[in-house]
């Protein structure tokens, strides 16, 4: 293939092939850095060509003018990179470029790997995605109404009166799911390598849950571990225990992961934090405090992910006080008051999650101006290809 290839010359066409999904990747310099470590340039080339819906290999081959035998060991290559999923149904493995965020960025760190330069990588990445809030990624990830995550409530901060549904609670979610693993948690993997550790203690390592077809991938690609609902349940009740906020993704229908995020390493916690109160959803939920019994010990202020919770100065004493626009109502605050002076109570408006991925994404483009009649007929071929597969 080489005389095909110039230096990174399908770094710009794979640029332009992935802002084609809902959360796209801002070009610039750091970026393309960034592509050239992770892709070859035969990986870049072959994921310029992806569509936008599951492929096969033939129809791959098709796409890219390369043969089956030439494609066969780049997929491969790719898929134990995390940088494009490989789905076997029925005899037929079927391909999909994943994104960049959530996607191989995060892939990127979920294992221990040599051959890449990982703290070059762990620093452009981070000062990729914060270096310009406003205008760079971080706008581009975070800046549409629709949120590509949501918080999840702790289920015993929920207030007697009222009741969760099945997908606002982690456990019920880990319940229902088919089938479910553990991996590396990308984010403190990628802090390890800035030279920094997380401020609660949180683990590395056995901490991020997925759920359903990606965790099979994840167990098949070594990124993660297969473990039974018992012992993920076990992984929640440790993320309690270290007052972390449950993460999955903002839908109603199976979702596919769940991260337990800390304030200091977390990237999505970052985000609500650098003043996007609206890039993580919120639960149905909204921590109060009862003025009345707060001491103003501040154990709240550290327990909280997003920094959602001050020091009021009201009379007659100090207390704490919570930034209503900013607070997911996780909960995480609520165990770490030993006055019980922290409470959840139901947000006026409950919020209602999209029902699928595909109502997500079709939302996101909207609202970014993306929503292209290419796209939706790439949604809607994907939409067949996925029930005629159902069928068998």
């Amino acid at each position: 293939m080489g005389h095909h290839l110039g230096s990174k010359s399908s770094i710009i066409p794979l640029i332009d092939r992935l802002n084609k999904n809902p959360i796209g990747l801002v070009d610039n310099e750091k970026l393309r850095r960034i592509l050239a470590m992770l892709f070859s340039e035969e990986e870049a080339l072959v994921a310029s060509k992806f569509p936008l819906e599951e492929a096969t290999l033939d129809e791959l081959a098709l796409k890219t003018g390369l043969s089956a035998e030439i494609l066969t060991p780049i997929l491969d290559a790719m898929a134990e990179k995390g940088l494009v999923m490989d789905l076997p149904y029925a005899g037929t493995t079927y391909f999909m470029l994943m994104p960049g965020l959530i996607g191989f960025f995060e892939f990127t760190f979920m294992k221990k790997r040599a051959d890449l330069p990982l703290p070059e990588l762990a620093r452009l990445m981070s000062e990729y995605l914060f270096e310009d809030a406003t205008q760079g990624q971080a706008r581009e990830f975070f800046g549409s109404k629709t949120s590509l995550t949501r918080s999840l409530v702790y289920d015993d901060a929920v207030p007697v009166s009222s009741e969760v549904t099945p997908y606002e609670s982690a456990r019920r979610i880990i319940t229902a799911a088919s089938y479910g693993a553990v991996g590396m948690c990308y984010c403190r993997h990628k802090k390890e390598h800035l030279g920094e550790t997380c401020a609660k203690q949180a683990p590395v390592e056995g901490t991020c849950i997925s759920l359903g077809t990606s965790a099979r991938f994840m167990v098949r690609r070594g990124f993660a571990e297969e473990k039974s609902t018992d012992q993920l349940l076990a992984i929640l009740d440790q993320a309690r225990d270290l007052k972390l906020t449950h993460i999955t993704d903002n839908v109603r229908h199976k979702p596919s992961f769940i991260c337990n995020c800390c304030s200091c390493c977390c990237e999505l916690m970052a985000g609500v934090q650098a003043g996007y109160s609206d890039g993580v959803a919120k639960t149905p939920f909204m921590a109060v405090v009862d003025t009345a019994e707060c001491n103003g010990c501040t154990l709240c202020f550290t327990a909280c992910n997003v920094g959602a919770i001050s020091l009021g100065t009201d009379p007659p004493r100090m207390h704490a006080m919570i930034n209503r626009a900013q607070c997911l109502g996780c909960g995480a605050c609520v165990p770490a008051c030993p006055l019980g002076a922290v409470s959840l109570v139901e947000r006026v408006d409950r919020p209602l999650p999209p029902a699928k991925r595909k109502d997500m994404f079709a939302a996101i483009l909207k609202e970014k101006g993306r929503l292209t009649p290419y796209l939706v007929s790439g949604a809607k071929k994907r939409a067949r290809r996925m029930l005629q597969r159902r069928k068998g």
